[in-house]
Order: structure tokens, then C-alpha cells, then sequence
């Protein structure tokens, strides 16, 4: 067995496990720039721990956002199961506005991560926008529009969302206008 394909340890697994439940919350008290010192210390691990499973900042947030990706996920299939084209890509697109917005400066690490094709963020940003593709395409066959280019459109939204401190209501509307073009024009 190789070390990539033998089981992780218990403690190791522990520690890891420790490690993004303790990023998860830091992120969302004080954004994806907190001291990843202080995500050591409220994971109970020394630093030289968080840095052997996670390298980089980016490595670690890639890890975190994984499960509020597939929750995301998953529910997009509900959508497009249950509600007409047009409707499941309006929902589509607020939920995911919605759901980049919560850690301070998500949006940014999630632009920057389009650009740079070694980013750890970047596979995860390309799930959202590849889903983005397929509820586009139903809802507009015709085109007219890029995946890339409404999850950006999303991306920048979601930083207005956070920045503004909409509440859900107020964010819904600043999806809609935002995104009125995207539905037909």
C-alpha cells in the first residue's frame, strides 16, 4: 500500500476532522483570511499539524466548502426534478449566490481560484459552474450565455450579498435583478 491509498489513522483522522469543523467555524466568524493559527488552537492541534493535512490556506478551504457544495448539490437535483426549467435556474441561481456568501471574502478566493488553474478552490468552483451549465441549458437551449459567465455574475452578487448584509428577502431580489438577462432576453 502506497500512502495515498492506505486508511488514515484514527487520531490523524480525528485531528483532520477537528481541523475543518474548527476552520468551518473560524471562516464563518471572521472570514477565509482568519489566522490559521487560531484555527490550530481551536481544533486542539499544533499548527505543524493543520499544515501537514492542509498545506496551503486554500487546500484547507477547499476541504471545508466540500460538504455545503454537496448539500448545494443534492438540492439542485431536487430543483431540476420538480420545478420547470426557468424556475429551477432563477432558484438555482439565488441558492448559490446565497451559499458563496458565507465566509467573508469567499467570493474573492472563489475569483481568484477561476484565474489560477493550480488553485485547490478551482475543482470546486468548476462543480458549481458545470451545474450552473446544465440548468442553463435546459432553461435557455437557445444560449446565449456562458456557465462561466453567470457563475461569475453569482460570484460577484454573492460579495454584494455579504458586503450589503442582505437578509434572505433582500438578497433574492438582488439575485433577480442581477440576473434578469440570464432568464431571457
Amino acid at each position: 500500500m502506497t500512502a495515498a491509498t492506505r486508511p488514515m489513522r484514527a487520531d490523524a483522522r480525528r485531528n483532520r476532522d477537528a481541523v475543518l469543523r474548527a476552520a468551518a467555524t473560524v471562516f464563518a466568524a471572521e472570514g477565509i483570511t482568519a489566522p490559521l493559527d487560531d484555527i490550530a488552537t481551536a481544533a486542539g492541534i499544533g499548527n505543524a499539524t493543520l499544515y501537514r493535512n492542509f498545506p496551503t490556506r486554500d487546500d484547507l478551504l477547499a476541504a471545508v466548502m466540500v460538504d455545503s457544495v454537496d448539500a448545494l448539490l443534492a438540492d439542485s437535483e431536487v430543483l431540476e426534478a420538480d420545478v420547470a426549467p426557468a424556475g429551477a435556474l432563477a432558484e438555482w441561481m439565488f441558492r448559490l449566490a446565497w451559499g458563496l456568501r458565507i465566509w467573508q471574502d469567499l467570493p474573492t478566493c472563489i475569483a481568484s481560484a477561476v484565474r489560477d488553474g493550480g488553485s485547490p478552490v478551482r475543482p470546486v468552483s468548476e462543480r458549481l459552474t458545470d451545474r450552473t451549465g446544465e440548468l442553463l441549458t435546459r432553461a435557455r437551449p437557445d444560449g446565449g450565455v456562458t456557465a462561466g459567465e453567470v457563475f461569475q455574475l453569482l460570484t460577484a452578487v454573492s460579495w454584494a450579498i455579504d458586503r450589503f448584509g442582505d437578509d434572505e428577502a433582500a438578497a433574492r431580489r438582488r439575485v433577480a435583478l442581477a440576473t434578469v438577462g440570464v432568464l431571457g432576453s
